[in-house]
């Protein structure tokens, strides 16, 4: 596409340098998740990378500064992946990188030039919309579930969580990426300022009233939960010894539930009657149900379950809940047949673990009136999960998890912090309870409760744990950010398909350059209704 006379090249610098700007741009939002935990920028940091496509000369190199922004995204975000995964990890970010491109192209259309008033509205609707589409995607447990969700930064902010109960997650996402664009917006377009900043007022407005006018859990009482944190501990045996003696110190401190880490026994409780014995014993013991974790082989069926088993008094209790969305490569190996080269470049799964089949809500024997929903590990990142054990009457939430394998790096803080964003989309309390840490506790508001077992403790803590009743509007009303940004997307496709496909008489002045142009769309459509010579 020519240029109009004097008009300045809108990409300014070398394609080179723009590429490299493209992979560190992409990769500042890490910043914003624990450890380093600023989530103050996530309201500013992707401005850098939505200036690139917006100046991109062609729709082709927007596409490609998305793709490599999401590369570099990517790879932050998954960087302590790189001693487990090796050059693999470069593989996954370049493929799940690409769910960029279309964005690319979609902030070009919508922020180059000088975008007027309505396109300008639009980039603050779309652009947030096309992001969410891409969380969503990526979302799906097969291409990494949700690990690195934007709103997900903001999980220590009081009135973020607030408006987590009205629309999870995604919510905070589609608002902390409209305030970027707006920003963005105002850097990058005189004409477009007024609308810019209108956009943030209405945005602050929004969220400020949501924040004050939104519904509120109400109390119902306490709970003491026991976290047994074993530490790093080397064998099976070994670790199930120190869990058995850090849970004897509860002995006589009150306590409802015991909950041990994610691997915290290594054997078929079937096939282990002193197992069995010994566990009945500490409940005796401490007057408490345990919640344990198997990762074994189970007798009578065939492959490794990782499995949260409740013990009573008199051994388990037949509650029991096997794990249903596995970690890629670390428990299995996704299209075996044609990736199982992983595992010869690094640490991927020697063979697959099998999957549970259904959610499971269990009632504490020893304390009858506590009924709870249990997760393991990686479940904690997805939102319905949580979801689904609230509406069939969970009123605790429990996740059992271990990150030794990463001890040194982001990823024990910020799985945790997860546990907060679930607690104040269901207004249910949640247990972090890891193996070697970070262990933490949340109220149904999202608040921590007590303080963190880092990865340098083996310990035994209590937590006066409190309560809700109430259906939050997050687990009445689902996934609807989700909805209506697809619907917008929608809306727009089809708008811009119309009008591409309208004859040039009929088209307003404005239709050219100022509102709404979606030129990649458009030249495929005109492509397509050319008339094609008659065969000879």
């Amino acid at each position: 596409m020519r240029r109009p006379a004097g008009e300045k090249d809108p990409s300014p610098g070398s394609p080179r340098w723009r590429a490299v700007a493209a992979v560190v741009a992409g990769a500042l939002p890490a910043l914003c998740f624990p450890a380093p935990g600023l989530w103050w920028l996530a309201y500013v940091v992707l401005v850098p990378w939505l200036a690139l496509p917006a100046t991109a000369r062609t729709p082709r190199r927007a596409a490609l500064e998305g793709w490599l922004g999401g590369t570099g995204f990517m790879l932050a975000v998954h960087h302590w992946l790189l001693p487990s995964l090796h050059v693999f990890l470069l593989v996954l970010a370049a493929l799940l990188g690409a769910l960029w491109a279309p964005w690319g192209v979609l902030v070009r259309d919508l922020l180059r030039g000088r975008p007027g008033p309505a396109r300008c509205a639009a980039a603050l609707l779309l652009v947030p919309c096309g992001w969410l589409l891409i969380e969503l995607v990526r979302s799906w447990e097969y291409l990494g579930g949700p690990w690195g969700v934007l709103g997900a930064s903001q999980w220590q902010v009081a009135p973020a969580l607030r408006l987590a109960s009205l629309g999870g997650v995604w919510l905070l996402t589609l608002l902390l990426v409209a305030v970027n664009t707006a920003l963005t917006a105002l850097l990058l377009s005189p004409t477009a300022r007024r609308t810019a900043l209108g956009g943030l007022l209405a945005v602050a407005v929004a969220a400020g009233a949501a924040w004050a006018w939104a519904p509120r859990p109400e109390p119902a009482g306490t709970a003491r939960i026991a976290v047994v944190q074993a530490g790093v501990v080397a064998g099976p045996d070994a670790r199930f010894a120190r869990g058995e003696q850090l849970t004897r110190t509860l002995a006589g401190r009150g306590v409802d539930l015991v909950v041990w880490g994610e691997s915290s026994v290594g054997a078929d409780l079937t096939q282990r009657p002193d197992l069995r014995a010994r566990l009945a014993a500490l409940s005796r013991e401490v007057d408490a149900d345990l919640l344990v974790n198997v990762d074994a082989r189970r007798a009578g069926r065939p492959g490794i379950y990782k499995s949260s088993v409740l013990i009573g008094p008199d051994g388990p209790t037949g509650d029991r809940y096997d794990k249903m969305r596995l970690v890629p490569f670390g428990e299995y190996v996704p299209a075996r047949s044609l990736l199982g080269w992983a595992t010869s470049v690094g640490k991927a799964a020697t063979e697959d673990r099998h999957r549970g089949t259904r959610q499971v809500v269990m009632t504490a024997g020893t304390s009858p009136g506590l009924r709870f929903g249990p997760l393991v590990c990686f479940e904690t990142a997805f939102p319905d999960m949580s979801r689904r054990l609230v509406r069939d009457g969970a009123g605790l939430l429990v996740a059992q998890s271990s990150t030794s394998s990463f001890q040194e790096s982001w990823a024990p803080e910020q799985h945790a912090s997860l546990a907060a964003l679930r607690a104040a989309e269901t207004w249910r309390p949640m247990v972090h309870a890891t193996l070697t840490g970070v262990s933490a506790v949340y109220g149904p508001d999202g608040a921590p409760v007590g303080g963190q077992l880092g990865t340098d403790r083996a310990t035994a803590a209590v937590y006066a744990l409190p309560l809700a009743h109430g259906t939050s509007p997050y687990v009445r009303f689902g996934d609807w950010p989700l909805y209506a940004a697809l619907l917008a997307l929608a809306a727009y496709c089809l708008r811009t398909g119309v009008r591409a496909l309208r004859p040039p008489s009929a088209r307003q002045p404005g239709d050219r350059n100022t509102e709404l142009p979606a030129e990649p769309v458009t030249r495929t459509l005109r492509f397509l209704r050319r008339p094609r010579p008659a065969p000879r």
